[in-house]
């Protein structure tokens, strides 16, 4: 009975999502920061080297296995089998976000730099798909989509799971802020990616909802969020991130409107 009251809420999750990412993060941030000493090669790979990532992949599947639901997990993971409207919606929404909100920057004169992947064009696809096996989506959307935002519903709603599972997600990345980082996400105030991570949490339950509860949906729209960071330069200017942040309130508050906040879905679970 204890156990089954533990898995109501999503405590154990973030214990083990952050618990395992932050003792690799932590002691880089520390290092470089002057408190203790770590080996270079040290710090790389436990910094560098990606083992932190696989954090909330590590709580998913600990839970998932207690809880006895391992198999639905690993096929909401594979699920691809979603009507093309929402492989539309979640391979182009946020590229247009983003890419709206460098042509909006660039039309009021801000200055940014030009896009490299842009000009080598042969880049991009190499890079959605090692974003996608390599640079998040892999490693986190079981546990942010795939756990804390289901259990989190119960309570809260999709609207309020969503928000909630977003700032977590935002601070489990708070380290990175101690460290030094080429992203542009961890360039900036710490607000800016919790804002960010609320916001796109909302869209990706979207998507995950509205596909039959499909982890590979969700997946796809987190590697569309860090390629388009990768093809447009738009938060690199303060007027491409206010534009950005604009036009994701904007299509989230239509979403919402449109699809209620108890669901985000027109779906019946």
């Amino acid at each position: 009975m204890v156990l089954r009251s533990t898995f109501q809420f999503p405590w154990l999750f973030f214990a083990i999502a952050f618990g395992w990412t932050w003792v690799f993060w932590v002691p880089v941030a520390l290092s470089e920061n002057g408190v203790i000493e770590i080996p270079y090669g040290v710090a790389w790979l436990i910094a560098d080297g990606k083992p932190a990532a696989w954090g909330p992949l590590i709580a998913a599947v600990y839970i998932a296995f207690c809880k006895g639901v391992m198999r639905d997990l690993l096929n909401s993971m594979i699920r691809v089998k979603f009507s093309l409207r929402w492989y539309l919606a979640a391979l182009l929404l946020i590229p247009a976000i983003v890419g709206g909100a460098q042509m909006i920057a660039q039309f009021l004169g801000a200055e940014l730099p030009v896009s490299e992947a842009l000009q080598n064009p042969l880049t991009l696809p190499i890079a959605f798909v090692w974003i996608f096996f390599l640079g998040g989506p892999l490693q986190e959307e079981a546990g942010w989509r795939g756990t804390s935002t289901p259990m989190l519903q119960t309570k809260l709603g999709a609207l309020g799971a969503s928000l909630a599972t977003g700032l977590m997600w935002g601070l489990w990345h708070l380290p990175l802020f101690y460290m030094q980082r080429e992203e542009i996400y961890y360039n900036q105030p710490l607000w800016g990616l919790i804002g960010s991570t609320m916001l796109l949490s909302v869209l990706f339950t979207w998507v995950y909802s509205n596909t039959g509860r499909s982890l590979f949906a969700a997946m796809l729209m987190h590697t569309t969020w860090n390629w388009s960071n990768f093809v447009f330069p738009a938060l690199q200017s303060d007027t491409g991130g206010a534009a950005f942040f604009v036009l994701l309130i904007g299509a989230v508050m239509i979403i919402v409107l449109r699809f209620g906040p108890n669901e985000l879905s027109k779906q019946r679970r």
